[in-house]
């Protein structure tokens, strides 16, 4: 089960550094949403052990927060 952890956090990390690649056409707001993104899977995958669900989730919550915090004031 640990080498299943270990895999799942490697794929993570990876997956959120090629995705930051990516970022170089996006506006501020877009950038901050995939970035929230990448940093709540990995959190989601530490905390529920690896679990799919746990990091689709972080990934969601990661995402939201990062859009709402850049949001132009108004």
């Amino acid at each position: 089960m640990k080498m299943m952890q270990k895999f799942t956090l490697g794929a993570a990390t990876a997956a959120l550094l090629l995705g930051l690649g990516g970022c170089a056409g996006m506006s501020r707001q877009g950038q901050n949403t995939a970035i929230g993104a990448g940093i709540g899977a990995v959190g989601g995958s530490l905390l529920t052990g690896g679990d799919a669900l746990g990091t689709i989730g972080g990934a969601a919550v990661g995402g939201v927060i990062g859009h709402e915090a850049s949001k132009p004031r108004r």
